[in-house]
């Protein structure tokens, strides 16, 4: 489904469920102005679409002992399908690595981790990052104040 092929109800609907994704069909119902069944009906619809991907919980990085992101660049020693597999299969199974992204200029990767402190992070950095096929040479950024942090898509 299209975005220019959602309507207001649908909006409406994807913009509360992302605020509050625990909300029962009766409450998000109330909140859209339709009937409970109507909700459920378009709720089902949007999942099956493809537009709602998953549901979990958001924890407290620092009540979980990761209050400490980090974005890290990576450049990779050469540049091949066979070391992008690669590279993608060891990142997949490395769960200290909550994002990955390819990314166009200066380098290759950008990768986003939360860790403890800085100690947790330099074990990270050799346990971790520079383990990963290819790695010829990192940046690292600590952020030392989160400003915005969300999930919310502008639907």
């Amino acid at each position: 489904m299209a975005t220019h092929n959602l309507d207001r109800i649908d909006r409406k609907i994807l913009k509360v469920l992302q605020r509050e994704g625990r909300i029962t069909t009766t409450d998000l119902a109330d909140k859209v102005g339709l009937s409970t069944n109507a909700t459920s009906e378009r709720f089902k619809r949007l999942v099956k679409d493809g537009l709602i991907t998953s549901f979990s919980a958001t924890l407290s990085p620092q009540k979980i002992g990761r209050g400490l992101l980090v974005f890290v660049e990576i450049k990779l020693d050469r540049t091949s399908p066979e070391i992008f597999d690669a590279f993608r299969r060891a990142v997949e199974r490395a769960e200290d690595i909550l994002e990955c992204h390819m990314v166009a200029g200066g380098f290759d990767y950008l990768i986003k981790s939360r860790v403890s402190d800085m100690d947790a992070y330099r074990r990270f950095l050799s346990d971790v990052v520079l383990a990963l096929p290819g790695v010829r040479e990192t940046h690292t950024y600590a952020v030392m104040e989160e400003i915005k942090d969300t999930h919310v898509l502008p639907v």
